[in-house]
């Protein structure tokens, strides 16, 4: 009886630890989700055209268009940030990482891994071809682009890749440090890209946002069935191997 009455004590402790944090995700999950439809049905109904070209125009010299705000060396750096959404970049960030996960024997997140991105690429494809938005012509693009506008498909992308693989890889991770360290990199990796789109006038501030919101919460769910679905133990293993050995 004393030994049942542990066994579920340690039970209750893990459920009261863990289902409140189950419970935020979720609201942020649903919260994400009802955030991106809300913003869909403002963009098509033109609602926010009135910010947007507020937004692209603030950031050109008002006596010539195609020129931006800032130094010279500014566009230059913006281009190479913009750069590291592009697909070719962001195919080979994901196939090292996969290709380093399976080398540390940790299969099942590798696979994870993979098909989470895919998966967040093939959503942003159709979500841009459901809304068919056109890219701004208010102010001259910086860089060629040839496809449709809403969401963002460098920021949703990247928010999709980079979130997923900071929360994915930072679960396979000892140390509190490093784990934050990951995540922040993930979220300024995609804050800074979505950015880029602006500054270039080849976004719409409401498709950047439409990709961060659209991206962040594909991550968050991918990352909700990693922690339920990838084995506790594997992890666990995975953590022991990254300790430093004992004196």
């Amino acid at each position: 009886m004393n030994d049942q009455g542990s066994r579920n004590a340690g039970m209750m402790e893990r459920l009261g630890r863990y289902e409140p944090l189950l419970l935020l995700m979720f609201a942020a999950l649903s919260g994400g989700v009802l955030l991106f439809v809300y913003l869909t049905g403002e963009v098509l109904e033109g609602s926010t055209k009135g910010f947007d070209e507020a937004i692209l125009l603030a950031l050109r010299q008002p006596a010539d268009l195609s020129v931006p705000i800032g130094p010279g060396w500014l566009t230059h750096a913006v281009k190479d940030i913009t750069s590291l959404g592009g697909t070719t970049v962001l195919a080979m960030m994901t196939a090292l990482v996969t290709i380093y996960l399976l080398l540390d024997r940790r299969r099942a997140i590798a696979i994870f891994v993979l098909v989470s991105v895919l998966g967040g690429w093939a959503l942003s494809a159709v979500l841009k071809l459901s809304v068919a938005r056109a890219r701004p012509d208010i102010v001259p693009h910086l860089v060629e682009v040839n496809d449709l506008s809403f969401p963002s498909g460098h920021a949703m992308v990247s928010t999709v890749t980079y979130l997923t693989l900071a929360a994915l890889i930072s679960g396979t991770r000892s140390y509190r440090s490093t784990r934050i360290f990951i995540v922040a990199v993930g979220i300024l990796l995609t804050l800074l890209i979505g950015m880029s789109r602006l500054y270039l006038g080849v976004h719409y501030p409401t498709d950047v946002l439409g990709g961060w919101c659209a991206g962040a919460t594909w991550a968050l769910a991918c990352w909700m069935v990693a922690r339920r679905f990838i084995s506790p133990s594997r992890r666990a293993d995975g953590a022991a191997r990254d300790l430093p050995p004992k004196e």
